[in-house]
Parts: structure tokens; sequence; C-alpha cells
């Protein structure tokens, strides 16, 4: 029987990706587990939010791990904005959120719209951590294009010139930031 990880999130697309990454472990959403913790996301960092939250619930599971992860973007001209607050600055749905950021960057020429999207994963039982991020960088598009994807993938311009959502969800598997933020914990919990 494997030994399992407890996942700190319901999206079965991020859940699927770590079983598909840490295949040696059973990953188990913790909804499954009954467990309904919300770990309040005020750090100043990505990679301090994903282990806030991987310590908060591994202490709740009594010896089992719990996978977290925190991910945003970060704008280059806008001084790294949102960062941290990616998902709380704008009220609204991600398209709202998208066309929020395109006005706020009108008129930046293409080489000053460098995009940079984070993600930061930690893995804890509670009393060690390991914790990584990773990287992608593109530019902010002037409109949004694609139907494939989710939150901001419609305005991450690649250098191809595509959209994040422009790609097959297989091409967005292989650059994805949490693909390379999961292969280095894999490397660091072996």
């Amino acid at each position: 029987m494997k030994n399992e990880i407890v996942m700190a999130s319901g999206n079965q697309g991020k859940i699927k990706e770590a079983q598909e990454i840490l295949n040696q472990y059973k990953i188990i959403p913790m909804k499954e587990l009954g467990i309904e913790i919300d770990v309040e996301e005020d750090q100043d960092t990505f990679v301090g939010n994903a282990t806030k939250k991987a310590e908060t619930i591994a202490k709740q599971l009594k010896g089992k791990k719990c996978l977290a992860d925190d991910s945003g973007i970060e704008i280059e001209y806008l001084n790294g904005f949102p960062g941290v607050y990616t998902k709380r600055w704008h009220e609204g749905t991600d398209r709202e959120r998208n066309l929020a950021i395109i006005k706020k960057m009108e008129g930046v020429p293409k080489e000053n719209r460098k995009i940079k999207f984070v993600t930061a994963m930690a893995i804890s039982d509670g009393k060690n951590t390991i914790s990584v991020e990773a990287s992608i960088n593109g530019y902010v598009s002037e409109n949004v294009r694609g139907e494939n994807g989710f939150g901001f993938d419609e305005i991450f311009e690649l250098d191809n010139g595509k959209t994040l959502a422009e790609l097959t969800q297989n091409e967005k598997n292989q650059i994805s930031a949490r693909k390379k933020a999961l292969e280095m914990l894999k490397e660091k919990m072996i």
C-alpha cells in the first residue's frame, strides 16, 4: 500500500497532476477525509502561504503529510502586483480580473509587459516541512485569448505569441510552473 499525502485542494486538475508526478504516493483531497480547514493566506510570499497551509493542516492529520500550494502572477511594470494578492485584489470573475489587468496595462509596450506565474508548494507532516517555488515567464497580452485553462491563462502570453489558454492541456502541462514545483518537491523528498 502506498503512503498517503493529503492535498489541501479540491481542484481535480491539481490533484491529477500531483498524483502523476508524486506517483509513489496516493494523493487524497482533504475534503475526501472530511477536513474543512480554511487557512488564511496572510503571508508576504507564495512560499509563506503554502507553508502555512501545509503545516496548519498537517497538524490536524495525526502523522499524515499535507501538500499545499499557493500561486499567482507578478507583473514587472506594476512592481510585482498583484503578487500574493492575485486572487483577492479584485472582486468578480477571472475574466473581470483579467480585463482589469489589461486596463491597467493599456498603452504599455510589449517589452514592458513582462509577467511571471509563480507556484510555491510545501509538504509537511506537522514537524518537518519542505517547500519549493517555480515560475514561468511571459507577457500580459493586450486582450483575452483562448478557451482552455482558467485564472490568468487567457492573458498570459508566451514567447511564441500564444496565451496559456490557447495551448492544449498537454502543451500547458509540459511548461506548467506547478509541474516544475512538483518535480522539485519530488527530488527533495527522496
